[in-house]
């Protein structure tokens, strides 16, 4: 899968065109967890999303590093 198809399959499920590459990173980190993509297509689209300036929003980093400090 490429980042057409899953802009498709956004469009197609949602009905509206994502606003952002954020918005379709979001997108194909749930459609990995739920298993609606291989981990393959997963590295692939993360990989062409954050080419095209996708990012983890900062507050999600330190939340991420915090609780992994905490355990």
């Amino acid at each position: 899968m490429n980042v057409h198809e899953l802009q498709m399959k956004f469009h197609q499920l949602r009905e509206y065109t994502p606003e952002n590459v954020n918005e379709l990173l979001d997108f194909a980190k749930k459609a990995y967890i739920h298993n609606e993509i291989s981990s393959t297509d997963y590295r692939i689209l993360v990989r062409e999303l954050e080419a095209q300036g996708a990012a983890v929003p900062e507050s999600y980093k330190d939340n991420t590093l915090q609780d992994s400090v905490n355990a």
